[in-house]
């Protein structure tokens, strides 16, 4: 072939540089260092999803690591949801309709492995007894994923329920559904409603059973949730602040 003119090898130098330019940029993202995600030591790791304890201050000492939370986000007048659930002592379906008879009716969201709740389940069983003979509808309710905690099972509630008698219906809320709709959150979690001859049942308190928790060394009372009671079925109005509730997070379904 003839020799290429000096045009033809100006025009085949511009666009061999054309397609340089074109490749540096690929060529340059490819071989830049990615951003590297750094794992913990193995020695920090711990299993998702359970409650870890460690040894803490000393042999045999142990440290529960639980999700602590509040009751919060319903408001004082807010209806009491309908429901329909079954009671694992008894087989007996329950609804909010079995309570119309009642002035007051109290809603516990409680569990059998939660350590706040264990801290109380004497108390709430007494203070509601108590107050069962005075007209108070009651009735406790778990609703915490079995498929991650089992001990809260319903075979485990009925043993519960007769353990440490209690004298209100243990209710098993498997769907989680009753749980979302009455804004529940944690374990346990009191709403006190109380009704007006025919009026629906609308939230009067909801807040703490007192200021006992399982390691502040403060005497188990009752003394917020029975005051909340008494107001509510006499008529009156509170006559101090709620406190919320707190225990353990509800588990919900993963």
């Amino acid at each position: 072939m003839p020799p290429a003119s000096r045009a033809e090898r100006a025009v085949s130098m511009a666009v061999t540089g054309a397609r340089a330019r074109l490749l540096l940029p690929s060529l340059a993202a490819s071989s830049s260092p990615r951003p590297r995600l750094l794992a913990l030591p193995p020695r920090h790791r711990r299993p998702r999803g359970s409650l870890a304890s460690s040894a803490a201050g000393g042999r045999g000492q142990l440290r529960v690591r639980m999700a602590r939370t509040e009751s919060t986000g319903v408001a004082v007048g807010f209806r009491a949801p309908q429901f329909e659930l079954p009671e694992p002592l008894t087989g007996n379906l329950w609804t909010l309709d079995d309570f119309e008879g009642n002035p007051a009716l109290l809603v516990m969201f409680i569990c059998n492995h939660c350590p706040f709740v264990k801290h109380l389940k004497k108390d709430i069983a007494k203070l509601t007894s108590f107050y069962m003979e005075k007209g108070l509808g009651a009735v406790a309710i778990s609703s915490n994923s079995i498929r991650t905690h089992p001990q809260d099972g319903p075979e485990r509630m009925a043993e519960d329920a007769k353990l440490f008698n209690y004298p209100f219906p243990y209710l098993y809320d498997e769907s989680q559904e009753v749980a979302k709709a009455f804004g529940a959150v944690c374990t346990p979690e009191f709403f006190l409603f109380k009704k007006d001859g025919r009026r629906p049942f609308e939230l009067f308190y909801h807040g703490q059973f007192d200021d006992s928790r399982p390691s502040n060394n403060v005497p188990v009372t009752g003394r917020d949730l029975s005051r909340a009671i008494d107001c509510a079925l006499s008529g009156q109005e509170l006559p101090f602040v709620q406190k919320p509730s707190v225990g353990c997070s509800i588990k919900w379904h993963p």
